[in-house]
């Protein structure tokens, strides 16, 4: 029963929840649509965060997208042994790069008292269900190794159940808790996804990762004003 609740009603109550809300907040709210970025307040530890996180998460996504658009090929790919562990090491390296740029990022949003301030409970949620899910994506790669194996046979086949309405949770019942809990805390992401700052990643175009980094000038003189405090 739990997991028919977990892998059969859970994912798409997060999806409906997903489409719902971010059609809704578009609509009515559409200025939220963006980052809300804190870089005018603070850019070098804001740089060493977000850059390593935005591109180490980008190629981890890529990955899985790759392994349920074409299993088939990705088990051919890892049927070579000497090609399976370079796959893995390079899907571990970047989640790696990812959990690093996640925890400057957190960090910076402690340490910065001016970034503190402008930062709100539902990035807190955003930023611990992202660290779950990397930091979980990556024992799972350390204590039950071949994950790219594994999700071509087991995971794409019931994603797709999923997509075809016919959720068969056979597939996913035995894998270990923390497989269990990479995938529940996926879900959990997406249906808090509209709720947070996130949903600028679907602001189209997004130029984002190659765009030129912000340039403040100051036309004044900040101390003459203001006290630094």
């Amino acid at each position: 029963m739990n997991d028919f609740f977990l892998f059969a009603v859970l994912p798409y109550v997060s999806l409906v929840l997903f489409f719902i809300v971010t059609i809704r907040r578009y609509i009515s709210t559409a200025f939220s649509y963006s980052s809300l970025s804190s870089q005018f307040l603070e850019n070098r530890q804001h740089f060493w965060g977000s850059v390593p996180f935005h591109y180490g998460i980008l190629v981890v996504l890529g990955g899985h997208l790759g392994a349920f658009l074409i299993p088939r090929s990705l088990l051919w790919w890892n049927s070579v042994p000497v090609r399976l562990v370079a796959l893995e090491v390079t899907g571990m390296g970047f989640a790696v790069i990812t959990l690093v740029g996640l925890v400057m990022i957190i960090i910076r949003r402690f340490a910065n008292n001016k970034v503190r301030v402008v930062t709100t409970i539902s990035d807190w949620i955003i930023y611990a269900l992202l660290l779950v899910q990397v930091a979980s994506g990556l024992m799972v790669a350390v204590y039950h190794g071949w994950g790219s194996s594994w999700f071509a046979t087991n995971m794409t086949p019931w994603l797709r159940s999923l997509l075809f309405f016919s959720p068969d949770v056979s597939f996913v019942a035995p894998l270990p808790f923390l497989a269990k809990l990479h995938i529940v805390n996926a879900f959990l992401l997406i249906g808090f996804f509209p709720f947070t700052r996130l949903v600028h990643v679907l602001v189209v175009p997004n130029h984002y990762l190659w765009r030129r980094t912000q340039l403040v000038r100051w036309n004044w003189d900040r101390k003459t004003i203001r006290s630094p405090d």
